[in-house]
């Protein structure tokens, strides 16, 4: 009748971040698909270095998905301008990178890409506008 304990703690953690998204401001959101695609990247590392080729490329598809079409597709590129037309790119040389690591199996070129998310992420999470209650 009830399932196991390991399918109510995934239904759990899929609530959790389906309200993490519903209740996220958008740059909350980015930093939500930075954080997906740092933790499929880490996910395929480990399928990778086990040798689980199916896992490592379930994990590295999801990186690009998110890479390609959350933080890329995000980006405005008329408002943007030069900054915006550069990290597109970037984003391109990213999926770029992640194909790459799927077909070689190069655990450098993963730790590449997770190098620059990380990079990205911390940049854009020191960008955050103040809250109302820390400015007054």
């Amino acid at each position: 009748m009830f399932n196991s304990g390991l399918n109510r703690a995934s239904a759990y953690s899929r609530v959790s971040v389906e309200t993490g998204v519903t209740n996220a401001d958008p740059h909350q959101l980015i930093l939500m698909l930075f954080d997906g695609a740092l933790l499929a990247i880490s996910s395929a590392a480990v399928a990778m270095e086990s040798g689980d080729i199916p896992t490592k490329g379930k994990h590295v598809s999801k990186a690009i998905e998110i890479v390609t079409n959350g933080l890329k597709v995000s980006l405005d590129l008329e408002v943007g301008g030069d900054l915006a037309a550069r990290l597109a790119a970037l984003y391109d040389y990213m999926a770029e990178r992640l194909i790459f690591a799927n077909r070689h199996n190069s655990r450098p070129a993963l730790d590449e890409v997770a190098g620059l998310l990380r990079d990205l992420r911390d940049a854009w999470q020191q960008i955050k506008a103040p809250q109302a209650s820390e400015t007054a």
